[in-house]
């Protein structure tokens, strides 16, 4: 069994799953859903096409830094000229345009760090791991103008490794108390809790179902040094 590593590391990031309406959560770690949504951005694969191959991809995260959960606020609407930016007046329930702003919180996370392992067979993820280098469309962390500060890529991010043995002798990617072991979750068949980030059709229809992750402890590893050797 094959797996492939990517660091997901930046100022902000956001996984929210349970999203609705004008409030945008986020996750303490990387959604599946959002994860395949990076990983079809740099195949170049629109929202439309299916994504049943990258479904079946097993998903694993090492927290190597846990972010900050913080919050800012966003509007949507309140321009008084309907003629100048009719695009972003809201439409009320009963037809009418409603040219006051809607606050929307919007929730993410400052400054995480976290080690992604997809697993599935080599042909697929080699033909991911060639995109991660020169991706098609700009890659993000959850949304689009959360950007990476380190390339998903790693030149020997592929490996022929269990989804757990690769996140777990991959060298820190984060400076960290030594010793102390590093948190993650892996996707399992048959035990753990329910996440709504799996994608059951193309992302256009915006329809996800149920996976079981469990949680689990990665030993400390390497040093932050032995990352810059490693790749």
């Amino acid at each position: 069994m094959s797996t492939l590593l990517m660091p997901l590391q930046g100022p902000m990031q956001s996984w929210g799953t349970t999203s609705r309406f004008d409030e945008r959560d986020t996750q303490l770690e990387p959604s599946k859903s959002g994860v395949l949504g990076l990983v079809c951005a740099a195949l170049g694969r629109d929202r439309s096409e299916p994504v049943d191959d990258l479904a079946n991809l097993r998903m694993g995260v090492r927290v190597d830094r846990e972010g900050v959960p913080m919050q800012d606020y966003q509007t949507i609407g309140g321009d008084k000229d309907l003629k100048k930016c009719h695009k972003k007046i809201v439409i009320n329930a009963d037809g009418k345009f409603n040219t006051d702003p809607i606050v929307s919180p919007r929730h993410y996370l400052s400054d995480a760090v976290f080690l992604v392992g997809l697993e599935g067979g080599y042909d697929l993820l080699a033909c991911i791991h060639t995109a991660l280098k020169n991706p098609v469309w700009p890659l993000f962390l959850g949304r689009k103008s959360f950007v990476p500060s380190q390339p998903v890529y790693l030149p020997n991010g592929l490996v022929e490794q269990t989804l757990k043995e690769a996140l777990s002798q991959w060298p820190l990617l984060s400076r960290r108390v030594p010793g102390a072991p590093m948190r993650g979750l892996l996707e399992d068949d048959s035990e753990g809790s329910a996440r709504l980030d799996q994608p059951v059709a193309p992302f256009a229809a915006r329809r996800f179902g149920p996976r079981l992750v469990k949680p689990v402890l990665f030993p400390a590893g390497g040093d932050h040094a032995s990352r810059t050797a490693a790749a």
